[in-house]
């Protein structure tokens, strides 16, 4: 029998464990989504700190939304977060979530989410099926190159996986650090237009 799932006591900050299957994942801290407004997340603008808590907080998310709804990997798949068309879908539910459910909303908003909800797994069957990712398989979305460009590099091969989280610890863990180089670049940048000699003046 598979294990019960219980729906965390802090969903957007949680600090808890669950077993699914033979993974277990354990949430990392993130913002307190309670004192904010719910607003959009501009994955390519966050700094390496923000994305590291916001990849924590849409992680811990979308493993309650599958549990909460039944939704099978057609929908929701687990390597999810390697597909950057996945991944605008989840987040934007999820902050559409948290502006539905914010206390200040209109009693109607929960129903305006499950509406959209419906709408939204249609879309989400239809990136899937065209990305290829499958429950213990993953390929890249599949690039079309346009007249006049470079052909892609990636040969779209499938790649066996095993462990889903020790896949999306890694996967993470390489964006914050990608991030972090583009911040130390534009910081060097900064230095030296301010200080071209170099001396501190």
């Amino acid at each position: 029998m598979p294990p019960t799932f219980e729906p965390p006591d802090d969903l957007f900050g949680m600090e808890r464990e669950f077993v699914d299957g033979s993974a277990a994942y354990v949430a990392a801290p993130g913002p307190d989504w309670g004192d904010q407004p719910a607003c959009p997340i501009e994955w390519e603008l966050l700094t390496a700190g923000e994305a590291d808590a916001a990849w924590a907080d849409l992680n811990a998310w979308v493993h309650w939304l599958r549990h909460r709804f039944a939704l099978p990997a057609t929908v929701v798949p687990p390597y999810w977060h390697r597909h950057p068309e996945l991944i605008e879908e989840l987040s934007a539910l999820r902050t559409h979530r948290l502006a539905c459910y914010d206390p200040e909303a209109s009693p109607s908003s929960p129903i305006t989410w499950m509406r959209d909800l419906a709408d939204t797994i249609l879309r989400l069957r239809d990136w899937v099926a065209l990305c290829g990712t499958r429950v213990n398989q993953d390929r890249p979305s599949r690039q079309t190159a346009w007249p006049g460009e470079p052909a892609s590099d990636d040969d779209g091969c499938a790649v066996n996986l095993a462990d889903r989280e020790a896949d999306f610890r890694d996967f993470v863990a390489a964006d914050v650090a990608r991030r972090r180089q583009i911040e130390a670049a534009a910081e060097a940048h900064l230095r030296l237009v301010r200080d071209p000699d170099g001396t501190g003046a």
